[in-house]
């Protein structure tokens, strides 16, 4: 068990490149607890854990150096810095951030004493002492346990503090050094003994720090005097500010502009000029659609205002898987690794042999494995058929039915062609579902059994559990959240039919899931998008009207004229593949079927628990 004391963090310098901070730690103040840590009796290994709030499953850098000086342990430390997205780099940028806005100040060792002398105070004095770890902490336990100010920058073009900034700055740092000589007179004096020579020679160190404060206060004063003298007026630019960029959008759905730009290609049959002007129905509230039609006619520069500058800004096909993305499961999962099509990507499959070597014995030689991952080019259609009425009489309820209808259809085939175990891989064709030949079991009537047990497989197989999702029906989710403690609260607070979190793992819901309860490491599944749909339309193909068609055609297939029949046909085609990287990424239960409870459940946790028996 490491003892804690805060210490204060004085930075001279910090790198907005390698994150890195240069400063002054003084740990031998008294604490609210009364211990004195002597600095010169720090016994450490460098580099050292940097944490976050003294929590070891939360590492965020690693201090890099450390000196002991008259006036403490001058240290530097940096933190680390990762450019995939995911839940580790949201932590380091929050802690890095947090530091640099000064909203978490203080410092805090993790050390565990080897020699210490109890104090009449009721403290130690620790002489002699193990450094294990340095911790970024919010609340500091003593006065000095805070960062005062950050002096300057290593990057060029950062702003100076103006001399109100710095007298300020300095007057915090005399405050904090005299609140530690009075706090340490007055325990004396309560005593009735002199100094120990631990806090003597803090009483000292603070003394000097005051009175080389006070000389620097009486610069900065006398600077910003002379500087005052000499002021002049600042003459008005002579440069018109430039205005700020308003962008007015209308009030339609997400994806309005992209059905409306199909329905006119439709109706236009193709010609995108007629279709251009067929759109300007629209002007008043979809201008883009018109736009965008417009650029197939003739070329425009981006400094042409009257059409072509407008459309710089203009991505309708966007604006659509704006729509899709959060409607699927791949949209809903945090951390998927996404990776370019036909592109190998290095996956490790065996670690090195290591072992206990005794005194001048050789050390084995070993070696990793590694092999390679790439996803082919997978693409999912469909084709909707419209009449011609729907298209030409179009109205908000028209195009909302064919906005919905896109968004649901590929959703779903996609939700369970993702998680469906009956789906594998076919060769040029599809893609293998996450579940197909992942470990499976069957579900009990407890889902807090269930959630254990899954998550146990991840930790048998040494796969991180960190940023676990899990995928089940809305139904299934409706019942967790119904279901309470003993006491009354929610048993599975933040989950609803949409999904939500608990301790930590990320909850989707999806209807492909059906009875089957999914666990999956989103950090060892990769997907490849090409982050468009391709909408085509045609009036004279003929189709066979069926969701499954046949392949080839025989004497049987009926096909239907789509200009024979008054229709039109929309085919809508998104590239897109996945493919789990580990065997072990993923495990699903079969056959959960959690009932609503009918009343309060005879479990509890034992936070809550123990709560209750000290009340």
């Amino acid at each position: 068990m490491l003892n804690r004391a805060c210490a204060t963090l004085d930075i001279k310098g910090i790198d907005l490149d390698t994150r890195e901070i240069d400063g002054i730690a003084t740990t031998c103040a008294p604490d609210h607890a009364g211990d004195c840590v002597e600095s010169s009796g720090a016994q450490f290994t460098l580099p050292m854990p940097l944490l976050w709030q003294h929590d070891q499953s939360r590492p965020v850098g690693e201090v890099t150096e450390a000196r002991v000086e008259p006036g403490g342990i001058r240290i530097k430390a940096r933190f680390a810095k990762v450019e995939e997205p995911g839940i580790l780099r949201d932590r380091l940028d929050e802690a890095w951030q947090s530091v640099r806005a000064k909203l978490v100040r203080g410092l805090s060792i993790g050390f565990k004493p080897i020699e210490a002398v109890p104090l009449k105070s009721g403290g130690r004095h620790i002489k002699r002492w193990l450094w294990a770890e340095l911790s970024a902490v919010t609340i500091p336990m003593n006065v000095e346990a805070t960062i005062l100010n950050i002096k300057a920058a290593a990057r060029e073009g950062r702003p100076m503090q103006t001399y109100s900034e710095q007298i300020s700055a300095l007057e915090n740092s005399r405050a904090a050094a005299l609140a530690t000589m009075t706090d340490l007179m007055s325990k004396a004096a309560e005593t009735g003994v002199t100094l120990d020579p631990g806090q003597a020679s803090t009483y000292d160190e603070q003394e000097t720090r005051v009175k080389s404060i006070d000389a620097d206060l009486a610069r900065v004063r006398a600077l910003e005097t002379f500087n005052v003298t000499k002021a002049t007026p600042v003459p008005a630019s002579p440069i018109t500010p430039r205005p700020a960029v308003v962008q007015v959008k209308a009030n339609v759905p997400k994806g309005t502009a992209f059905v409306r730009m199909a329905c006119a290609k439709l109706v236009c049959n193709g010609n995108m000029y007629e279709a251009a002007e067929y759109a300007k129905r629209w002007n008043d509230s979809t201008p883009e659609v018109s736009l965008y039609l417009k650029a197939a006619v003739a070329p425009g520069t981006t400094t042409d205002a009257t059409w072509a500058l407008p459309l710089v800004n203009q991505n309708i096909a966007t604006d659509f898987l704006e729509l899709l993305r959060p409607a699927t499961i791949l949209g809903k999962i945090p951390g998927l690794r996404n990776v370019p099509f036909n592109t190998k990507v290095p996956a490790q499959t065996a670690g090195g042999t290591y072992g206990w070597v005794g005194e001048q014995k050789p050390k084995p030689v070993t070696k990793l494995a590694f092999s390679s991952v790439s996803l082919g080019v997978n693409k999912i259609a469909g084709i909707i058929v419209l009449t011609e009425e729907l298209v030409r009489l179009s109205n908000p309820k028209a195009e909302d039915v064919v906005r919905r209808d896109m968004i649901a259809g590929i959703a779903q085939f996609m939700d369970a062609q993702f998680i469906d175990p009956a789906v594998a891989a076919v060769a040029g064709v599809n893609p293998a579902s996450i579940t197909n030949g992942a470990p499976t079991a069957a579900a009990t009537t407890n889902p807090l059994a269930d959630i254990m047990s899954l998550i146990a497989h991840f930790t048998t197989n040494n796969i991180p559990v960190d940023g676990l999702s899990f995928i089940m029906s809305p139904g299934n989710a409706l019942s967790l959240s119904f279901r309470t403690t003993v006491s009354g609260d929610a048993m599975f607070p933040g989950i609803t039919t949409d999904g939500g979190s608990y301790r930590g793992i990320n909850f989707v819901t999806s209807n492909a899931a059906g009875t089957n309860v999914i666990a999956v490491q989103p950090a060892y599944v990769l997907y490849a998008d090409d982050g468009g749909v391709t909408i085509d339309a045609s009036r004279e193909a003929s189709l066979q009207m069926d969701s499954a068609p046949a392949s080839p055609v025989d004497a049987t297939t009926v096909m239907v004229s789509l200009w024979q029949a008054n229709c039109v046909g929309l085919r809508a085609e998104r590239f897109v593949t996945w493919n789990k990287i580990n065997a072990n990424a993923v495990k699903y239960l079969t056959a959960a079927a959690y009932p609503a409870p009918s009343g309060t459940l005879e479990v509890q946790d034992a936070p809550a628990r123990e709560g209750r028996q000290k009340a």
